[in-house]
């Protein structure tokens, strides 16, 4: 039956200076889950979080536990004033370890844990200025496939985020990237651009990140999944225990397949997604996705009334 819920998680690029704060000062929940943070970390996360500063939000080792403890505030705000239940729960990079631990596959504290270190991993596994970003807009997925090999010139540039119908976002070297941006206008896809970001994630340049996360994944236990968790590397549900960590590293160097996420979900009988976390980035690209879908987003309590 087409009438399913499904949870879906945000990743980087959705923080703001201020976010978490209005859910903090209405319920006790999030105030407890943003402590949790503070002492999971030893530091004020949540101060980061509700008062910036929005340069040192930006750096990736604080925007991921930053994202993910209002994701997770914002998720149990939800369970604790609707009757909402997700049949399926899935998250975007970073939004992955949002949505296990939605399924009880990870301790929250853990999952804070772990994702300071994956951006710091991530950081470091390239040095600053040595890669780039960038969204290539209404191309196909074979043409892009086509520019980035003309320009990659010895060097890496690959798709890292398949978003929507259109959008794509590539990762790599930043001369590889600045060429396909090139190469991509001079065939008349004007609508690209590089992107404001410290690293270039979910390409082969991650893999020394990659090799760090598994060593810190294995100190940490995973739980059975319940609902499942439709993952970024495969686009399939998983409840698999034994396979997170394997899905999670894998998932550093490799692209996010989020289009073809939501059309998994959409086939399982997901007709209303409920984005839980800051921004609503996701709700948009599903929109894109699946134009007959149902949308909403909860991160603070205006979006939860309206929801």
């Amino acid at each position: 039956m087409q009438n399913k819920t499904a949870f879906i998680f945000p990743g980087q690029g959705s923080q703001y200076p201020g976010m978490g704060k209005d859910l903090a000062d209405s319920f006790a929940i999030a105030r407890e889950t943003f402590a949790e943070a503070d002492d999971a970390l030893g530091c004020r996360l949540s101060r980061l979080c509700f008062e910036g500063p929005e340069d040192e939000l930006k750096l990736t080792a604080n925007t991921q536990p930053a994202i993910l403890a209002v994701s997770v505030a914002a998720l149990r705000v939800v369970r604790a004033e609707t009757p909402l239940v997700a049949d399926c729960v899935a998250g975007h990079s970073l939004g992955e370890y949002s949505a296990l631990v939605a399924a009880g596959a990870m301790q929250f504290a853990d999952a804070v844990r772990t994702v300071r270190a994956r951006g710091t991993f991530m950081q470091e596994a390239v040095p600053v200025g040595t890669g780039a970003m960038a969204a290539i807009l209404s191309v196909e997925t074979d043409v892009l496939a086509e520019i980035c090999k003309e320009a990659a010139a010895g060097e890496v540039v690959s798709p890292a985020n398949f978003n929507s119908p259109g959008q794509i976002v590539i990762a790599g070297h930043a001369g590889a990237v600045n060429r396909a941006i090139e190469i991509a206008k001079a065939r008349g896809y004007r609508k690209a651009m590089l992107l404001p970001v410290s690293a270039p994630f979910h390409c082969s340049l991650m893999a020394p990140a990659a090799e760090r996360l598994a060593q810190v994944l294995a100190e940490i236990g995973i739980a059975p999944l319940d609902p499942a968790v439709v993952t970024n590397v495969e686009a399939e549900p998983n409840r698999d225990p034994a396979r997170v960590r394997e899905l999670l590293v894998r998932q550093v160097c490799a692209p996010v397949r989020w289009d073809e996420s939501v059309q998994k979900m959409t086939e399982l009988g997901v007709a209303r997604f409920v984005e839980i976390g800051p921004g609503k980035v996701l709700s948009g690209l599903v929109k894109r996705i699946t134009k007959e879908a149902a949308t909403s987003n909860v991160e603070d309590g205006a979006t939860l009334k309206a929801l």
